[in-house]
């Protein structure tokens, strides 16, 4: 006791010190899941700088192979602001038979593709290749007829008038065409390792004048590239014991889902390593006029691009024959879409 005070004698410093001391001396324990979650943040990073330094090389390898396969693009150059990575693009996509021994120019399949690099989204519409089509300008013809009289006319100028023809019919401008034969597609299948489809009933049908020879059972399965080929063409059965018939829109139907299989299967990691060499499968079987560089640009811009956002629409209509008769609402459904991906958010 203090004797002037009454009061016990102060130990402030002394407290102060040694509550500095024990503050030093108690360290707090690293929370684990503190620490989970900075590693988890290092591997995500990781991963990211892997997945740009991997989209980078599979770029670099298209390029290559692009570079080898010159004569089916078009090397003029291309302005910065019409690449496919800032605007979207329209592309008119054509399946022809060119095989020597039944080959014409007609085409087989017959779609419209928009992309928009905002939304990284894309619209794909099929057309019935009998489709009637009645157009100011133009003589009234199935669909699948005009590219081949617009190359008889002039071979030069058959790309500029059927995309002319086919963006008046649309009301869409369409920047680019793109024209694969039966091989190319074929090729593109197996080199991506077949697609699994659920066939929807038996097809047979023989033509030993071309060599064709469907012969698939109902369910499902992966078909090679010759039997997805078959599966999209099959119409009827000529064989003793006929299976059933389809129709232009039962064809257009088999046509979207290959396609929305092949982009699963090019969208896996395994596909995206065969990106050049299914490049290099198409070789001289596809033929466009696309720019070397916007294709480079499609494929860094659209290669990661989520399968559910790639809408397909097969229109269907009414046959009467010779003709397929669109269904007037649908057409102009499938229109309205084309044009929503060509339109970039103010």
């Amino acid at each position: 006791m203090n004797p002037a005070t009454g009061l016990p004698p102060r130990e402030g410093p002394k407290r102060r010190r040694s509550a500095q001391t024990t503050k030093k001396k108690q360290v707090k324990p690293k929370s684990p899941v503190r620490t989970t979650l900075k590693t988890l943040g290092i591997l995500l990073i990781v991963g990211i700088l892997a997945a740009c330094v991997y989209v980078g090389y599979v770029a670099y390898k298209a390029d290559k192979e692009l570079d080898n396969i010159s004569t089916v693009v078009d090397e003029k150059p291309l302005p910065p602001e019409e690449s496919a990575k800032v605007k979207p693009v329209s592309i008119l996509l054509l399946g022809v038979d060119t095989r020597e021994e039944s080959g014409g120019l007609n085409t087989d399949v017959f779609m419209v593709a928009t992309l928009n690099p905002e939304k990284k989204s894309a619209t794909v519409v099929s057309i019935p290749r009998d489709t009637k089509v009645e157009l100011r300008g133009y003589k009234s013809h199935k669909i699948n007829s005009y590219y081949a009289a617009f190359r008889s006319k002039n071979k030069d100028t058959a790309n500029d008038e059927i995309k002319e023809m086919v963006g008046k019919y649309l009301d869409i401008p369409i920047d680019y065409v793109a024209m694969i034969n039966f091989k190319g597609f074929s090729d593109v299948v197996d080199a991506l390792g077949g697609v699994d489809v659920n066939v929807d009933m038996d097809m047979r049908y023989i033509d030993k004048a071309d060599g064709t020879n469907i012969n698939l059972k109902q369910g499902f399965q992966t078909l090679n590239g010759e039997d997805a080929l078959n599966f999209v063409r099959y119409r009827k059965s000529n064989t003793k014991n006929p299976t059933k018939g389809s129709s232009d829109f039962d064809r257009n139907r088999r046509q979207s889902e290959v396609l929305h299989e092949m982009m699963r299967k090019l969208q896996s990691f395994d596909g995206l390593t065969k990106v050049p060499a299914i490049i290099e499968s198409v070789g001289k079987n596809l033929k466009m006029d696309i720019q070397k560089e916007q294709i480079k640009d499609m494929i860094t811009t659209y290669i990661t691009m989520n399968k559910d956002n790639i809408q397909f629409i097969p229109i269907e209509g009414k046959w009467k024959s010779p003709y397929v008769y669109l269904d007037d609402d649908k057409f102009e459904a499938a229109k309205q879409a084309l044009k929503q991906q060509l339109t970039l958010q103010p």
